[in-house]
């Protein structure tokens, strides 16, 4: 059996902020759809949580303690048969700044 190969973008999004981070991916699957390709995403990866452990106290004292943490929300989308036009338009488009982006083609 002869398999043909899809062209596939798949566009990995990671943010600390969750609602920027959905309004990033409803941007990008819509000008995936005005130009005609089929976006299917987004996806939802678990989140992943990174604690940090400081003392409270500068000098003795090392029962106190306080935990921080950020929170790494992360997205997948996967764009299937795109054209010039849908590249394109993902090239010009313009996402906040607290989104790290991650195309693979």
């Amino acid at each position: 059996m002869a398999t043909i190969q899809q062209q596939k973008i798949r566009i990995r999004l990671k943010a600390f902020d969750q609602r920027l981070l959905d309004t990033s991916c409803d941007k990008i699957v819509d000008t995936a759809n005005r130009t005609n390709a089929s976006a299917v995403g987004p996806i939802p990866l678990p989140t992943k949580r990174k604690i940090y452990c400081v003392l409270r106290s500068p000098h003795v004292d090392k029962d106190s303690r306080e935990h921080f943490e950020t929170r790494t929300h992360r997205r997948i989308i996967d764009i299937y048969k795109p054209s010039s036009k849908t590249i394109d338009a993902l090239m010009k488009l313009d996402l906040p700044a607290g989104v790290d982006i991650e195309v693979k083609l």
